[in-house]
């Protein structure tokens, strides 16, 4: 693989990357013993919208290459299966009966919003490389 190839990759992760200590140095500062509480950890979390990220993004180069005009539909099914993925994992959050349950479940939703928006976009410059 190229540079160029690989260079989507490397800016999920930058970007990654950067919401994460984003949303760690948030919880350090502001909500210093909360993260202990969670259901799931910030990195579990991080790791797991990564995880889905990265293969959002090889399948979609995949699809590219075979046939350009499924690209879009690829993605919404992909995405929804991440979806419903995510419900799986904040489940037991949703279930919580804990005081600062409220907080844990904001923090899931600006992640899942934040790699949402990273996918969205990655798929909308991949739309517009059309060869």
């Amino acid at each position: 693989m190229t540079l160029k190839n690989l260079l989507p990759f490397i800016q999920i992760i930058i970007l990654s990357l950067l919401a994460y200590i984003v949303d760690k140095v948030v919880f350090c500062f502001y909500y210093p013993s909360i993260e202990s509480i969670f259901k799931h950890s910030i990195e579990t979390i991080f790791g797991f919208f990564l995880f889905c990220s990265l293969s959002i993004l090889f399948l979609l180069i995949r699809v590219k290459k075979k046939n350009i005009n499924s690209v879009g539909q690829t993605f919404l099914l992909v995405t929804s299966i991440k979806m419903a993925l995510s419900y799986l994992l904040v489940k037991p959050i949703l279930q919580s009966t804990s005081e600062n349950v409220a907080i844990e479940k904001f923090n899931f939703l600006i992640v899942f919003v934040v790699f949402l928006t990273i996918e969205t976009v990655v798929t909308i410059r991949i739309l517009n490389n059309k060869q």
